[in-house]
């Protein structure tokens, strides 16, 4: 299982293991880390979910659909890093990502 580490909002990292071919919000919610809403379950309807990715693994990532970028839009946290975890799916190549949950809007 690919390893994820986490960096909360207050800045605690957290190591945790996810499951290949789930999201990464998935992984973060199983792990009971709690500050990353996910209202819309993973549906890409919201951006409760949004994420930091650490610029190491930006080029390992999928490409952002349309959709995601028109709710990181809405978000006054986006930067050039920003994604919404529920559109990233863990895989062996993301091996070690690291991630820091978005203050929330």
């Amino acid at each position: 299982m690919p390893k994820l580490i986490v960096v909360t909002r207050e800045g605690e990292e957290r190591e945790i293991m996810g499951e290949t071919g789930l999201s990464v919000m998935e992984v973060i919610r199983d792990a009971g880390i709690d500050e990353l809403l996910a209202l819309c379950g993973g549906c890409c309807s919201c951006a409760t979910c949004h994420v930091h990715v650490d610029p190491a693994f930006t080029d390992k990532l999928p490409a952002m659909g349309p959709d995601e970028d028109d709710l990181l839009d809405s978000s006054d946290e986006r930067d050039a890093t920003s994604r919404l975890s529920c559109q990233i799916q863990m895989t062996p190549a993301l091996d070690g990502l690291k991630v820091t949950i978005a203050a929330e809007d």
